[in-house]
């Protein structure tokens, strides 16, 4: 065990300090002499109206377990002992970080200390409210719905399992997004697409949300190229008795619906299929578009642009490059054909980096003759040009 010299100690009253100030974005204690765990993440939590350091515990098992210091009964040595099990802590707080590190030979370094000490001493406390756990109350799911026990989120209990709590919120961010959306859709009947589907999570989702919770007529298609996926989806919609979804194995460039959508979704279609999803949409006149990209290569291959090298050049800056500047041309597009544009989180980057929502809604008012039509058309295509200069842009997705 390590010992609880003065660098523990030291590491502990930075924890309480930024805790006290409310400036504690988390504690990761890491290489932990327990052989049964991965890694302890601490975060402030207000639980049961009183507040307190939440230990989340991921276990090699992929079980998660937690555990609750409350701050009135916390002082800087308990929260040392607590620290001794572990050979690496990072404290990261709104004002710094600070790392304490143990050799295998049982030495103690501590860095960033003094500097972050200071930080926090001369920082006024933060005015943004503890993040609660009461929060998960709201949640439009409870993690009891059939669905998502069919889809392997939760048990028959309703509890969701720990290997898809980050799908599960996920699930539910989508569903909060669609509910911000409201007023932009159909209220009795709504037609819907799901794109490049995959597993449905998304689909069953909105179904469900549409037909039991809002009591709406739903005729709802997801459509992908795998036919086993779809096949799994159609089975289980059978199961579910949800009479108004369909699944499609095919492609979405040859898909033709019935009647116009209201609303089109989809999540991580790979590289240049968000691009046919989001022309596809336009292409309907859909009323509202929620996108989650995924991967963006076609750009990355594509970019020739003399006054960025200096990004380009770093493969990994030029990556982040191309994502952003891919997703930004994308809206410039939907803009440019009448749609309000904007980009949202969908979940913790934390969880996944892949987080960036496209959302669009038809501004029913837009003159797709007018002078700002035109200016917005120009405006992309300018930009277009100036990351492939000398492409054929006729021949590019985005």
């Amino acid at each position: 065990m390590i010992p609880s010299n003065e660098s523990v100690l030291k590491i502990s009253e930075l924890i309480l300090l930024a805790t006290e100030k409310r400036l504690l974005k988390k504690a990761v204690f890491s290489k932990p002499l327990d052989s049964t765990l991965q890694k302890v993440v601490l975060s402030q939590k207000l639980i049961s109206g009183k507040e307190a350091l939440q230990a989340e515990s991921f276990h090699k098992d992929n079980k998660v377990t937690h555990k609750n210091l409350f701050l009135d009964e916390l002082s800087k040595e308990k929260l040392a002992a607590f620290l001794c099990d572990f050979k690496q802590i990072n404290l990261i707080t709104a004002k710094g970080d600070c790392e304490l590190r143990s050799s295998s030979s049982g030495k103690i370094t501590l860095l960033g200390d003094k500097k972050l000490e200071k930080a926090l001493i001369g920082a006024a406390e933060a005015s943004a409210p503890i993040q609660t756990n009461d929060r998960e109350k709201s949640r439009i799911l409870s993690g009891s719905e059939p669905f998502l026990r069919l889809l392997g989120v939760s048990d028959e209990k309703g509890r969701v399992f720990d290997k898809k709590q980050s799908k599960f919120k996920q699930i539910n961010r989508f569903l909060e997004i669609i509910r911000d959306c409201e007023d932009k859709l159909p209220r009795d009947s709504i037609r819907i697409c799901d794109l490049c589907c995959g597993k449905s999570y998304l689909s069953f989702a909105a179904y469900h949300y549409f037909a039991n919770v809002k009591k709406m007529k739903v005729s709802m298609t997801g459509i992908d190229l795998k036919p086993d996926v779809i096949k799994d989806c159609s089975g289980i919609a059978r199961t579910l008795g949800f009479d108004g979804l369909e699944f499609l194995c095919m492609d979405i460039n040859d898909y033709i619906p019935d009647e116009r959508p209201s609303l089109v979704i989809s999540l991580h279609a790979c590289d240049v299929a968000t691009d046919i999803v989001l022309c596809k949409a336009a292409e309907w006149n859909t009323d509202v578009i929620l996108s989650t990209p995924c991967c963006h290569h076609e750009l990355n291959h594509s970019i020739n642009c003399p006054e960025l090298e200096f990004i380009a050049r770093h493969s990994m800056l030029r990556q982040k490059l191309c994502d952003a500047a891919t997703d930004a041309l994308r809206l410039l597009r939907l803009e440019s054909q009448g749609y309000n544009t904007c980009t949202i989180e969908l979940i913790d980057p934390n969880e996944t980096p892949k987080n960036v929502m496209l959302r669009a809604i038809k501004n029913k008012k837009f003159d797709l003759s007018s002078k700002e039509a035109k200016q917005s058309l120009e405006k992309y295509l300018a930009a277009k040009t100036f990351l492939c200069q000398g492409a054929d842009l006729s021949k590019l997705h985005f």
